[in-house]
């Protein structure tokens, strides 16, 4: 699904050459040390390390890992698969592991012994500090229809034919999992419209609309989230995904209405969010824009049936399994045990449990955080907007790969 809310765009380049300027002009005195850039360090463990290893039924997480197996067969075998520092090796180093997977019978007992026996568990650190933050995610549910009407005035766009997407790592291996996104304009690449700017008609009159639905606030929070289904007049159901994003960088609004005291930080969620959009119809366009990033999608058809949508690694997202972590550190495919919590409607529980890196998102920042994908339905959306937890991540990766740091 590729999570927007994050679309992993990044302007660091612009940004640290105006930062250097600025630098450059200015007192000694007023200079102040950066903060060092999050760097992934792993540190090996053993499995008796790892917080509920034997409380867990990993067979959703062997399913869930099977997929991205199946994922890496349509790869050439000496295709990097990815992580900071390239640590998670090749496809073909993950050939045998893969191969052994799909011989495992899906029951907890059996899950467990392949996980344990097959691969080894690593501590993921920034800079040796374990300690992250874990966030969730959900699919929603809108109401629309294909045509506009008098209820169904908002647009879900295509993908523009005329945006570039770049993927920055393939010119500078620092920017691995960054990209940016523009348009071509007399040879060069510009900024696409912004929210503001897409909203006040920027792409009207181009048969980019997907479909329209009823309420621009629900599809602000499709766009964070990232995919959805939209149930059309006739009942039925259309599943979205993520297509593509305009390029422009992630603002967490969130942080604005805390900023002007419209919702107090302890208060802060995404149904804060949500019941204060809703609250000031006439502030709330302002606020959104506030955004500029903006989410294109496309249908999905072939999705109907299955568990989730599509994660930016192209298999399915399997609730509660699935996690979304910065592809700069952590590569798609690979399984993760996660120590965290999660904010159940009837209070707070352990989150101990084997999950598999198959999405990512712009506001996922560090190698110490992840996204959980929670599903659909009324408990998905508790979860995904309630859930802030601190808590520990461990990659698992075939006996024998020796990953560097």
């Amino acid at each position: 699904m590729h999570r927007p809310d994050a679309g992993p765009l990044s302007r660091r380049l612009g940004l640290l050459a105006l930062a250097s300027l600025l630098l450059a002009g200015g007192c000694a005195e007023e200079k102040k040390p950066a903060a060092p850039e999050p760097a992934l360090a792993l540190r090996a463990v053993t499995f008796d390390d790892l917080p509920g290893w034997n409380e867990d039924d990993p067979t959703a997480g062997l399913v869930a890992f099977q997929q991205s197996c199946h994922r890496w067969a349509t790869q050439a075998p000496d295709k990097g698969v990815g992580g900071q520092g390239g640590f998670a090796g090749t496809v073909q180093d993950w050939a045998a592991t893969c191969a052994e997977a799909a011989r495992t019978a899906p029951t907890p007992e059996a899950a467990r012994t392949f996980f344990a026996s097959s691969l080894t568990p690593f501590a993921v650190t920034d800079r040796g500090n374990p300690d992250g933050l874990f966030t969730g995610y959900y699919e929603p549910l809108l109401h629309g229809a294909r045509v506009p009407d008098g209820s169904h005035r908002y647009p879900l766009y295509r993908r523009p034919p005329d945006l570039v997407s770049v993927d920055l790592g393939q010119f500078d291996p620092e920017l691995q999992g960054r990209r940016i996104g523009g348009r071509v304009e007399k040879g060069r690449l510009v900024p696409y419209p912004d929210r503001a700017a897409i909203d006040r008609g920027a792409l009207a009159g181009r048969e980019l609309e997907l479909l329209w639905v009823d309420d621009p606030v629900d599809r602000f929070f499709l766009e964070i989230q990232g995919s959805g289904q939209v149930r059309l007049p006739d009942s039925s159901l259309v599943r979205v995904g993520y297509a593509d994003q305009n390029g422009r960088p992630y603002r967490a609004i969130g942080k604005d209405l805390i900023e002007q005291g419209a919702v107090p930080r302890e208060k802060m969620s995404m149904q804060a969010i949500r019941d204060w959009l809703k609250a000031h119809p006439d502030q709330a366009p302002a606020m959104m824009a506030r955004n500029p990033s903006y989410v294109f999608f496309n249908e999905l058809p072939n999705l109907a049936q299955a568990s989730g949508p599509l994660g930016a690694q192209g298999v399915p997202l399997t609730p509660g399994r699935s996690l979304a972590v910065d592809r700069k550190f952590l590569p798609l495919g690979i399984p993760l045990w996660l120590d965290a919590t999660a904010p159940y409607p009837d209070g707070d529980r352990p989150l101990r449990r084997l999950v598999v890196a198959q999405d990512t998102g712009g506001a996922l920042r560090g190698p110490v955080r992840g996204d959980v994908f929670w599903g659909a339905g009324p408990v998905a959306e508790h979860l995904a907007g309630y859930m802030k937890s601190a808590g520990r991540l461990f990659v698992l990766l075939p006996r024998g790969l020796a990953p560097t740091s």
